[in-house]
């Protein structure tokens, strides 16, 4: 009897559909069979010597080094992340004299590299009511669309690449940023767009800005890619910095697996730029930093259970410590 009630149990995962393979990762997987001597993998951009393995940068090694020396500890971070790289990923992006870093109207936080910065934007979109609906180039990187729509956002295309042209399709791009909805969120590709690598003359950039403007669009650039697209960090930046002085107050997902070569550690960091330093103090200190990661106190309660207050219990002890707030 023992035996068939065993034989009758069902997996509790039964029911769990199996997930659709990935193109890319199924690429390396038939580059690591083929047998011919000459291959070269293509599947992901990658530094890699002349062995075709992994290639770790030299500045990569020395800070690797710097860090050892220091002996720092392995203590618990803040909800924010490590603050001296929130700050220095500020300035890589935004620029070392940059107007609105030294005016605190920034805020930034760490996060698991860009696919995570991109994800807890969609979650800033979406519960915040920045947008319902984000507008992505077409085409994309893969992971964008999921991404978004995981996260609550209604995904739709802006015309990008011209295949007649093999470039940019500049007019359709512009028309579909017109004819859009105001106030909607638009992805771009602050350079080395994926999966083309056509990226819009500053010209252009210049034009995109000023159309965006005209419809209250929001700017969220994805930058994966500094440094790494043309070998000078501050060019590669330049749409950030242009849109961020034309008044935009944009947000920004960065990465450093690519430009880095940080493959593996899965660093990123995801900002806003506001109005002004109160609006940083006042609107986003509970708000982007606690309601959006999924954190705990002592009271039992996460993030997401003290929202939509913004304001933590006054019976937790956790919470009436001021100490614990970032």
């Amino acid at each position: 009897m023992l035996q068939r009630i065993v034989a009758r149990r069902v997996s509790t995962f039964a029911s769990i559909p199996m997930g659709p393979a990935d193109p890319i990762l199924g690429l390396n997987d038939m580059f690591n069979k083929d047998q011919d001597t000459g291959k070269i993998n293509l599947g992901v951009g990658a530094y890699r010597g002349n062995d075709g393995k992994p290639w770790v940068l030299p500045s990569v090694r020395a800070a690797e080094k710097k860090i050892l020396a220091s002996e720092s500890n392995k203590e618990y971070l803040g909800i924010t992340g490590l603050p001296g790289f929130v700050k220095l990923s500020l300035k890589f992006a935004y620029g070392e004299n940059s107007s609105v870093i030294e005016q605190g109207k920034v805020i930034g936080v760490q996060t698991l590299s860009g696919t995570g910065a991109c994800r807890l934007a969609g979650e800033f979109f979406s519960k915040f009511k920045i947008s319902n609906t984000i507008y992505q180039p077409n085409p994309t990187w893969g992971n964008h669309i999921p991404i978004f729509k995981n996260a609550g956002m209604e995904v739709k295309q802006y015309a990008y690449y011209d295949k007649g042209t093999v470039g940019l399709d500049f007019g359709g791009m512009i028309k579909d940023i017109q004819n859009a909805n105001d106030g909607s969120v638009f992805l771009l590709h602050a350079c080395a767009h994926n999966p083309t690598g056509i990226d819009p003359t500053m010209e252009q950039w210049k034009e995109i800005s000023a159309e965006m403007k005209k419809k209250n669009h929001h700017a969220f650039f994805d930058c994966a890619y500094q440094g790494f697209a043309s070998g000078d960090a501050e060019k590669d930046a330049a749409a950030i910095r242009l849109f961020v002085a034309d008044g935009h107050q944009i947000s920004l997902a960065q990465s450093y697996a690519k430009n880095f070569g940080l493959y593996g550690e899965r660093i990123g960091a995801f900002s806003v730029v506001c109005a002004d330093a109160e609006e940083v103090r006042l609107k986003f200190r509970f708000g982007i930093l606690t309601n959006i990661q999924i954190i705990g106190c002592s009271c039992g309660k996460s993030a997401k259970d003290h929202h939509p207050t913004n304001v933590f219990e006054s019976s937790c002890e956790w919470c009436q410590d001021s100490s614990n707030h970032p």
